[in-house]
């Protein structure tokens, strides 16, 4: 199993933190219907969990992470905001443990472009989807990223995000593979779209450009980098500044590119 590169410091669970159902998932919930039973793998800080699980009560959403230390802050989150009908698990998506045609739908946000094998974790998704069910699969495409004012330093941030992911065994232009791993994983009815986000006002950019500043000098991938030998305690410092200025620009802007698969089993 490949190392998770963003892993879950603070800094990573804040902006995970503000994906919701609507701002992440529109693409599926016209798909949504209560009583379904979901699977929404790699669940996370659980705000998307919880927001399907409401939509489907009293069906019920299986979430799944990949220790137990994750699916607790899934939980954590359901109990938060009150929601009874979630249950988080631990679980492979190379080898699901669920019986075939489990599923009204299957959900996975941000997932494939982590994982060793996403043809593979396709198949198992696909496999355990009931008949009519649709499989739903949203991941960004680094190379999709555009923003101003162009800082040399956030050029290099990318490039820096590209090999740690890489090193990682994970893929981080996913978006633009989704279609070519879904028929790879036999599916034939697939509906395409893609999507973005837009940070550009005071409080985006504040959000973003924060996030990314602490993150770079303070969660898993500050200490590859640093072990790997791919950057320095400056070029990371260096880059952080760079967020900040970012942020801080009144012109600043930001586009961030997904792309976006629902497979009809």
């Amino acid at each position: 199993m490949p190392k998770y590169t963003h892993g879950h410091a603070e800094s990573v669970l804040r902006s995970h933190r503000s994906r919701t159902a609507q701002n992440s998932a529109a693409y599926l919930l016209p798909h949504l219907k209560p009583g379904h039973q979901v699977l929404d793998v790699g669940s996370g800080p659980g705000t998307i969990t919880v927001d399907l699980a409401e939509l489907v009560a009293p069906g019920r959403v299986t979430a799944t992470e990949i220790n137990p230390d994750a699916a607790a802050i899934t939980r954590a989150e359901a109990e938060r905001r009150g929601v009874p009908n979630v249950d988080p698990v631990v679980a492979d998506v190379h080898e699901l443990q669920f019986e075939t045609d489990s599923f009204d739908v299957v959900h996975a946000h941000q997932v494939l472009q982590h994982v060793a094998d996403p043809v593979q974790a396709l198949r198992e998704m696909i496999r355990v989807c009931r008949p009519g069910g649709v499989v739903a699969v949203r991941d960004s495409d680094y190379g999709g990223f555009v923003w101003y004012p162009q800082l040399p330093a956030l050029d290099h941030w990318l490039e820096l995000y590209y090999a740690a992911a890489r090193a990682n065994g994970g893929e981080p232009d996913a978006g633009r593979r989704l279609l070519a791993w879904a028929r790879a994983a036999g599916a034939e009815n697939v509906t395409v779209s893609s999507a973005t986000w837009c940070h550009a006002d005071p409080d985006a950019r504040a959000g973003w450009g924060g996030m990314w500043a602490d993150r770079i000098v303070n969660s898993a991938i500050t200490q590859q980098l640093l072990t790997s030998g791919l950057a320095t305690e400056d070029d990371l410092k260096s880059i952080s500044s760079a967020w900040s200025e970012w942020a801080a620009h009144p012109d600043g802007w930001i586009s961030i590119l997904h792309g976006e698969v629902l497979i009809h089993v």
